[in-house]
Parts: C-alpha cells; sequence; structure tokens
C-alpha cells in the first residue's frame, strides 16, 4: 500500500465533498473545485472522511494511488484555506506595480511587462519588491507565479531577477581579474 495513499483525507466543517462516478467536487468557504480522476480509484466519503483504495497491485494503480489522495487533500485544503506563494524581487531599478487587475513588471528590460492574472488567482504587490499570488487551487497558483518568476529569473552571479521567497540562490564566484 501507499504510504500516502493509504491515510485518509479529513474533511473540515463547512467543507462538502461529492463523488459522482470519477468525479470530485470540493465545496468550501472559498469556493468550489471539481476535478476528474483515474475510474479505476474507488473514492469513498464517509462522516467527515475520504478514503481513496486502488483495486490491485497492478504499477498503474499503484503509481496513481498516492497522487489521487494527495490531490484530493489539496483540493480540501484550497478551498477552506486557499494557497499563496510569495516572490522577492531583487535588483537595482527591478519592481512591481499593480493596476487595476494587471501587475506591471519593471525588470531591467526595454519595456514594462504587464501580466494580467488568470480567473481565480489573485496577485498582490503589498510592496514594489514584492509579488503574493493567492488562489484556492495549488496547482494554478504554483503555475502562476512560476510564470512570473520566469519573466527574469534570478542569475547565479549577482542574484538579480524574481525569486521564491524561501528559494536560495546558488551564487557562483565571477571572473579573475590577471
Amino acid at each position: 500500500m501507499s504510504r500516502i495513499g493509504k491515510k485518509p483525507v479529513v474533511i473540515p466543517a463547512g467543507v462538502t465533498v461529492t463523488v459522482e462516478n470519477s468525479t470530485v467536487t470540493v465545496k468550501g468557504p472559498k469556493g468550489e473545485l471539481t476535478r476528474e480522476f483515474n475510474p479505476t480509484m474507488a473514492i469513498n466519503v464517509e462522516g467527515n472522511e475520504l478514503t481513496v483504495t486502488r483495486p490491485n497491485d497492478e504499477k498503474a494503480n499503484r503509481t496513481i494511488h498516492g497522487t489521487t489522495r494527495a490531490l484530493i487533500a489539496n483540493m480540501v485544503e484550497g478551498v477552506n484555506n486557499g494557497f499563496a506563494k510569495t516572490l522577492d524581487i531583487q535588483g537595482v531599478g527591478y519592481r512591481a506595480q499593480k493596476q487595476g487587475n494587471k501587475i506591471v513588471l519593471n525588470l531591467g528590460y526595454s519595456h514594462p511587462i504587464e501580466y494580467t492574472p488568470e480567473q481565480g488567482i489573485e496577485v498582490e504587490v503589498p510592496t514594489n519588491t514584492q509579488i503574493i499570488v493567492r488562489g484556492i487551487s495549488k496547482e494554478r497558483v504554483g503555475h502562476v507565479a512560476a510564470l512570473i518568476r520566469s519573466y527574469r529569473q534570478p542569475e547565479p552571479y549577482k542574484g538579480k531577477g524574481i525569486r521564491y521567497s524561501d528559494e536560495v540562490v546558488r551564487r557562483k564566484e565571477g571572473k579573475t581579474g590577471k
């Protein structure tokens, strides 16, 4: 058995989980998420716990057992508390501004970069060197944060660029003079 897959998902108060065939819908105070899973996995809701069981020990079923449980747990966590990723901007003249619904990034290019977040994702700019991406889907929050980071990834010599707040950039030594 998968160690992750055999753990039950505890459903907190205020969150409802419905399972129809292989489609799981999770509703909570922050919103609603729906996802379709592999039909071979048996998803059962009993009281305030959800369990995922696999039909047999074939390799294909073993590989998706823990993944299915983890995705459902992330859905429950997202509609209850939500997810957030914090990005830090480092570099002289690098900054972010919020203009209406979009953010404008000045990252040392000849032009500013404008980014409009997708629906269901909220982007905050508390200071001009910090961006916070919030949402109920862990997958989409991570994707948007990675997309914003990709506009100017941190470089190893001076450390300039956009990085996650908990990311450590390994610095390299520059060339030595003669």
